[in-house]
């Protein structure tokens, strides 16, 4: 049953001004006002904005069902990116991009909802770096050229997999191989397909490699004063 509260009213208002804006302009924009109105409670409550309005049931609810659709719409992205690959559309980046936009989101969250820096960071160089293989394999013409291909994201998801272990050292190093990346881009000025893909690996590169070496900073102060 739903509750006709304060944010079920804004979330309808949404909901209308959505289906005017399309009715009378045909602009796309109007999608983001139909997500809006969608995700409105289920994002304020994860924000823990109006817990008031929502009780456990409703976000257990809300948790689940938003993992799984989550989920969906990665698998869509990556089934579309292959097949744009396949064709040798380069419009597939923007897919890549969009998956790698989104885990990075769901991970940089993960550190402002549960306070757990060195873990996020972890799983941000792994998630990327396997994006990074996948991707980079559907460019490669041969069986050698695919291994070449895939060896720096599966270089950069092994740091995430020893990152908990030498957090400062690895941060260091992720940090600049973001920061040289970006360098690169501004010094080389590739096509906006490939600027925007690298741009949304470098900069999820770059927070976690500072998380990183925040974490190791906090470990160095904490065995020199003797505490845990």
């Amino acid at each position: 049953m739903l509750k006709k509260d304060p944010i079920f009213w804004w979330a309808t208002g949404i909901f209308v001004l959505a289906l005017a804006l399309f009715a009378v302009t045909q602009n796309q924009f109007w999608l983001a006002l139909m997500i809006g109105s969608y995700l409105l409670r289920p994002t304020l409550a994860s924000l823990g904005v109006a817990k008031s309005y929502v009780d456990e049931r409703q976000l257990s609810i809300h948790y689940r069902s938003g993992n799984i659709g989550f989920a969906v719409i990665l698998i869509v992205c990556v089934i579309f990116a292959v097949k744009l690959g396949t064709e040798n559309n380069p419009d597939f980046e923007l897919f890549a991009a969009a998956i790698i936009i989104g885990l990075a989101a769901k991970a940089l969250f993960n550190v402002i909802l549960i306070k757990n820096i060195r873990e996020t960071a972890s799983r941000i160089l792994i998630g990327v770096g396997l994006l990074v293989a996948l991707f980079a394999s559907l460019d490669a013409g041969s069986f050698t050229g695919t291994i070449i291909s895939v060896l720096p994201g599966l270089a950069i998801a092994g740091l995430g997999l020893f990152a908990s272990r030498y957090p400062r050292v690895i941060g260091i190093v992720i940090i600049v191989l973001a920061v040289a990346a970006m360098i690169f881009l501004v010094t080389f000025k590739m096509g906006w397909g490939q600027v925007v893909t690298a741009a949304v690996i470098g900069i999820p590169l770059l927070l976690a490699g500072i998380g990183l070496y925040g974490a190791g900073q906090e470990d160095a102060t904490a065995g020199a004063t003797g505490t845990e």
